[in-house]
């Protein structure tokens, strides 16, 4: 039944029915029920529909929420899914893994004391019945132009800029050294958070569209960056970071101490019915092991959980602020609680112990100090306050580095920055080299899916604007440059 909007005093919070903790211990399956248009009709009218708002101010796509909340209360999903599809190339996938609590959710102005809008699960609820009911079509130019565009890196940058590319008409070709399109939406991402069917749904429509994806395809072996820039008009570079960071401590090169994306990248690959040697043999699976994941950010959250789901005997989280100061989503940190992690709050790793394999993990606990330049507080360690916890496997999820991009790619003359991204001009996401882009998480560092879209949506249009340009300059002059 359509709603009146404002309803937030009428009707408190409310989320989709959630999976028994017991019960989702047990598989990959998403922990969230779907809403019903009931409960998504009601939770969108609790909207106060501000003058300014901060929800949409607070999502890195600007997605314009208050309006496809209104539509969805009244009932209006075809004209609401088509709001939130403007701005957002995924926002069934965007509903699901965006940390709302920090983004949209978090910044909504009836947050304190009313809760606020349950904005992802609406828009997944709009998204998910729009591809029942057929109202997802692959991007239909009004004209086909004779240029074209390669894209390297297949995941959420790279397939945003592929879909505004081909909106406007140019032959787009997508490469990736995977064998799957999706990047870490497929390989990195576990299934309980995201069913990979989504994104496959997702690249199989863009597919249908006209972009051409080259899959098991690496730049630097199958082909060097100049010879794709002499096969197409335009190149975006949207590789991402993958190389986990290390731990200098003694004891680090111990068998069983695997970074985190080999570890999601193998229960991934099990997962889509893959032979993964590293996971049959148990050097990538958790089952009956004590399992201790250093870091605190929404990438060790993917990994206690999944350890779970593979039957450890336990699964420990080392972090060395406190819950306050945890970089990952305190949705998440919940959600592992009730599935039966253990946070060691305040507490790092000074030194693995064992024989060949790790059998320890040496700790010491920490105190927070004065704030350093970023506003967090600084942990300072505590004198004689170490404590060993038992580890069978130890996975190491502090954060992901660029990896040596000018090298891979045989283009030595690529300009990156201190940090290993690439530079790009700030007004036109340009590379130092003559058309040639890049977007994402290569030029950002690590960060979110949501903000890697808005870059590849950027790029889009940035190169759009460096094509036409090609396009209308005489013909000496283009080859000239």
């Amino acid at each position: 039944m359509p709603q009146r909007m404002q309803n937030f005093i009428s009707f408190g919070q409310n989320t989709p029915e959630r999976r028994d903790a017991e019960d989702r211990r047990r598989d990959f399956d998403e922990i969230y029920r779907r809403f019903d248009q009931g409960a998504a009709s009601e939770q969108a009218s609790r909207c106060s529909q501000c003058g300014v708002p901060f929800c949409q101010i607070h999502c890195p796509l600007h997605n314009n929420i208050p309006d496809w909340l209104k539509l969805t209360a009244e009932g209006r999903l075809e004209e609401a899914y088509e709001i939130a599809a403007a701005t957002n190339n995924m926002p069934e996938i965007c509903g699901r893994i965006c940390p709302q609590d920090r983004l949209c959710e978090g910044n909504c102005v009836i947050e304190k004391g009313f809760d606020s809008v349950t904005i992802g699960s609406v828009e997944s609820y709009i998204t998910d019945t729009a591809w029942e009911q057929g109202w997802v079509r692959p991007p239909e130019p009004e004209t086909d132009r004779d240029q074209s565009v390669g894209i390297v890196g297949g995941g959420p940058a790279g397939l945003a800029a592929a879909e505004e590319l081909r909106k406007r008409g140019y032959r787009v070709d997508v490469y990736d050294r995977h064998d799957r399109m999706g990047g870490l939406l497929i390989y990195g991402i576990p299934n309980f958070k995201l069913d990979k069917e989504l994104v496959t749904r997702r690249t199989e429509m863009l597919a249908a569209g006209g972009i051409t994806f080259h899959t098991d395809f690496e730049i630097g072996r199958d082909a060097g960056l100049n010879d794709l820039r002499a096969r197409h008009d335009a190149m975006l570079i949207a590789t991402g970071v993958y190389k986990g960071r290390a731990l200098a401590v003694p004891g680090a090169g111990l068998d069983n101490i695997v970074p985190a994306l080999d570890y999601l990248i193998a229960s991934n690959r099990k997962g889509l019915g893959d032979t993964v040697p590293d996971y049959e043999s148990g050097k990538l699976n958790a089952a009956g092991k004590k399992v201790v994941v250093i870091g605190g950010g929404d990438t060790a959250m993917d990994c206690v959980r999944t350890a779970v789901r593979q039957g450890a005997e336990s699964v420990k989280c080392l972090y060395r602020r406190d819950r306050a100061n945890m970089p990952g989503s305190a949705r998440e940190v919940a959600r592992a609680e009730e599935e039966g992690v253990d946070f060691v709050w305040l507490s790092a790793p000074e030194a693995f112990l064992g024989d060949g394999a790790v059998s320890a993990v040496r700790t010491v606990r920490m105190h927070l100090s004065v704030a350093d330049a970023t506003g967090r507080q600084t942990p300072q360690v505590i004198a004689d306050s170490h404590q060993n916890i038992d580890a069978d496997l130890v996975i190491l999820a502090l954060g992901f580095d660029p990896e040596d991009v000018p090298t891979l790619f045989g283009e030595p003359e690529l300009g990156v920055t201190r940090w290993g991204t690439l530079k790009v001009s700030y007004r036109d996401m340009m590379t130092n080299i003559d058309g040639v882009f890049a977007a994402g998480d290569i030029v950002r560092g690590a960060s979110l899916v949501v903000w890697a879209i808005r870059d590849g949506r950027d790029a889009a249009a940035h190169m759009h604007r460096y094509l036409l340009e090609r396009a209308e300059a005489p013909a000496d002059l283009a080859e000239a440059s």
